[in-house]
């Protein structure tokens, strides 16, 4: 095996861990338990550039049942589990790639390892893999049938090569399946980023004027818990019809500009760059705390805080001290990277077990039907998607009714009227 991680004695918690999270993604588990009967994946490489979490385990244990060869890298420098990097090489025999807090150059060193296998499919968060691909490894698009994208980010880069006729190969939007977005990004990043705010910082939510920096299904998720938690929630959008729905939602909306005066905590959500720049920062009051939960750290304009301050020290793990000139301190979380995954754990099981699932049959998808597929980015077929929230209310024990024939022929007439 080859595999680059951070210390191989790590793997018996990350194997535990993992067993943890297996517990709480029954989705998955029926899926691979199918998986072992039929060998959908035989023979297929994978290169997977996901978070190395103990629910990106779970999904790679289910590949490599479907009979897949698979090489991990991480799609973060900070949010790679390093026990779980070693279970995977140790107790899973996954070729793995991914070190917590590694610099840019390992981390692209290990992008272009996790494609050294040659892969048939590649499953990125983030499109890291594809535009390496698209930029320096062109030789490996011919052997490859396409590719999943898992968050919203990748999938607006994704969609801007289709634009400009660069897409390599086909990707399927795993991003907006109905099971990933309308659950993972609203509930899990919810509250996974609320924990990474409280593990980092130790503050109080209740009381403080929490600014949400873009009300998609992920800023939706965040200002719902901080709300219900106590904060006073302070909306920031470009978007009207986003900004109505806030405003709908009870949330008062405004420029970054004039949040910027008044707010204590600090939340970018938006797959945009430079959201909160140095006039932002320039305004903002003396203890203030800025974080990301966009995938990428160009949410933040961090060189321009850097530019703004005359001294930085690491006062907490995770939590940088930007002092101004003028003696006001601003507190950076994890670098401006993802501060769920950076300070805390990622999204919890049972929500990632419907988003991995989808990552896992969308893999099925592509192996079946890639000869109908064109060089363009897909949805996740509807049928997927309905199988993965049968599922998932089946495990929770829920039933739902079904149409009668007569509502059947009902909805898909004409003739019936007032």
């Amino acid at each position: 095996m080859d595999y680059d991680i951070k210390e191989i004695k790590l793997a018996a918690k990350g194997r535990l861990r993992i067993e943890w999270a297996a517990n709480n993604m029954p989705v998955l588990q029926l899926i691979k338990k199918r998986f072992a009967k039929e060998k959908p994946l035989k023979d297929i490489k994978i290169a997977a550039c996901l978070h190395v979490t103990t629910e990106t385990a779970v999904l790679m244990d289910a590949l490599k049942t479907a009979g897949a060869r698979i090489r991990l890298c991480a799609s973060n420098p900070l949010s790679t589990q390093d026990d779980v990097a070693a279970s995977l090489v140790k107790d899973f025999g996954i070729e793995t790639f991914s070190i917590k807090g590694e610099d840019t150059r390992i981390y692209y060193h290990h992008i272009n390892s996790a494609l050294d296998t040659k892969p048939n499919i590649t499953m990125d968060d983030g499109a890291d893999l594809v535009s390496s691909i698209h930029k320096n490894r062109q030789d490996l698009i011919p052997r490859i049938l396409g590719g999943t994208e898992e968050t919203t980010t990748g999938v607006i880069r994704l969609r801007a090569m289709q634009k400009d006729k660069k897409l390599p190969y086909p990707i399927i939007a795993v991003n907006d399946a109905s099971t990933k977005h309308l659950f993972d990004n609203r509930y899990g990043t919810g509250q996974s980023t609320i924990d990474g705010i409280i593990r980092a910082t130790n503050k109080l939510i209740a009381g403080c004027a929490f600014v949400v920096c873009g009300y998609g299904f992920c800023g939706k998720g965040v200002a719902m818990r901080a709300q219900g938690m106590g904060a006073k929630v302070l909306v920031v959008e470009v978007d009207p019809l986003r900004a109505l729905e806030a405003t709908m939602d009870g949330y008062e909306v405004m420029p970054i500009q004039e949040a910027a005066k008044i707010g204590d905590i600090f939340l970018t959500t938006t797959g945009n760059t430079s959201v909160i720049r140095k006039e932002h920062f320039s305004r903002m009051r003396d203890g203030a705390i800025v974080g990301n939960s966009g995938h990428f750290n160009v949410e933040l304009d961090i060189p321009a805080l850097e530019g703004l301050s005359r001294k930085k020290r690491t006062i907490r793990d995770f939590v940088d001290e930007y002092t101004l000139s003028d003696g006001r301190r601003i507190y950076l979380l994890g670098e401006g990277r993802l501060i769920n995954l950076a300070s805390a754990e990622g999204h919890p099981a049972s929500v990632m077990d419907m988003s991995f699932a989808n990552q896992a049959l969308s893999a099925e998808y592509i192996v079946k039907e890639y000869r109908n597929l064109e060089k363009q980015v897909y949805a996740v077929p509807l049928h997927i998607d309905e199988k993965i929230a049968r599922l998932k209310l089946d495990s929770m024990g829920i039933k739902i009714d079904k149409l009668t024939p007569k509502q059947e022929k009902y909805l898909s007439s004409w003739e019936e009227g007032t």
